[in-house]
């Protein structure tokens, strides 16, 4: 059986990286595309045009291998610090399955686990649906009376995600200043993230909600005024969206991305940079809603164009991944670390999710680490 070793990461004997997942080769392309939309009545269609998107780039996603990446300078930076823990990673719609990940865990005789969620923000879709895979994964896999399992807290304030995203943003807008010799009045940043339905926003956080667009508007404000103090000017920015995909009744978070970047042409921008925050690693969204849709709006209006990096594995974002494992072991052994935030937009979110946060639009499911007691804990 697993020791535990008595450092900064007791009483967790190993890690978790809790991915969303995709395809890396073109026949496993539909059924990732079936077990993500299952239930949610997406015509085929519709999935064998998103497939289009997959088989264009020999049926793969770009998020394996970028996990893979944050699992090894994870295990680096924690062997760095002499804090020597297994890293294992677990998916929730492609290989490796987190029931498949769990069970080998408990096989390998670790009793006490910490998952790093890829996702940073409060939402259902980025924090619940997550929690409710570790449950239905820790059922599938029987291991319940075998694995205590624990999460970071969403993490998008923390120093480790804000202060890399500034730095690459600061970088992306001198690029484009640099390449397009344009003024910085004429250059516009627009912060980019998934777009979810309004409800969803409404209930995301705990109670009352709306967490999921504050924290958002608040980084993409806090990120602008440090950029222009960097660079010595000043810019205007926004926040857009991407990846809409409810019927057109429904209502969504808005503007569109290449919506917002047509309406900054007839206003007279010339040079946009899309800073996707709302992503810690390039998924297919992220990388046709921008790198194509996004890019070819850009051409057709004649604006000057930067992408920005996602986080991704990113030595500053993994350091601050991994002084949050410390502030979750830490808050394991009873003690009240520091929890630092920036910018403070209030106090942190808990480790463990309060009752009522997030929830399942279609109807309650078992979730880990959450405080409701109708959920499995």
């Amino acid at each position: 059986m697993a020791t535990i070793p008595t450092d900064a990461l007791a009483p967790y004997d190993a890690v978790l990286v809790h991915s969303f997942g995709g395809p890396e080769a073109p026949d496993e392309v539909m059924p990732f595309l079936e077990r993500v939309t299952a239930g949610r009545g997406i015509p085929a269609n519709r999935l064998a045009e998103v497939a289009e998107h997959y088989y264009d780039r020999g049926g793969a996603s770009p998020i394996n291998d970028e996990t893979r990446a944050v699992c090894r300078a994870l295990t680096d930076e924690l062997t760095r610090r002499e804090v020597f823990r297994p890293v294992a990673w677990g998916s929730r719609f492609a290989q490796p399955f987190t029931a498949q990940t769990l069970a080998e865990m408990a096989e390998q005789g670790h009793r006490r686990v910490v998952v790093v969620p890829t996702s940073a923000y409060p939402s259902y879709s980025g924090c619940r649906a997550y929690r409710e895979d570790l449950a239905s994964a820790v059922a599938e896999a029987g291991v319940a009376d075998r694995l205590v399992i624990d999460r970071l807290r969403p993490y998008a304030l923390h120093p480790g995600f804000s202060a890399t995203t500034v730095r690459l943003v600061t970088d992306g807008v001198r690029r484009l200043l640099a390449t397009s010799g344009l003024p910085a009045a004429a250059v516009h940043v627009l912060y980019v993230t998934h777009s979810i339905p309004v409800a969803q926003d409404d209930a995301s956080g705990p109670p009352p909600g709306g967490h999921y667009r504050r924290w958002h508007e608040g980084l993409a404000t806090a990120v602008t005024a440090e950029v222009a103090a960097t660079l010595g000017a000043e810019f205007a920015s926004d926040l857009v969206y991407c990846s809409r995909s409810g019927p057109p009744g429904q209502p969504w978070l808005e503007p569109d991305v290449s919506a917002a970047m047509a309406a900054l042409a007839q206003d007279g921008v010339r040079g946009v940079v899309l800073a996707p925050i709302g992503f810690t690693s390039d998924h297919m969204e992220v990388v046709y809603d921008l790198d194509e849709v996004a890019a070819a709006t850009a051409r057709r209006l004649g604006l000057a164009f930067c992408r920005v990096p996602t986080v991704r594995a990113d030595p500053e974002f993994v350091s601050g991944l991994v002084d949050l494992l410390l502030e979750r072991a830490a808050e394991a052994r009873g003690e009240q670390p520091r929890r630092p935030s920036w910018p403070k937009l209030g106090d942190p979110l808990p480790s463990v999710c309060a009752a009522g946060c997030c929830p399942n639009p279609r109807g309650a499911r078992p979730a880990l680490c959450g405080q409701d007691p109708s959920e499995t804990r």
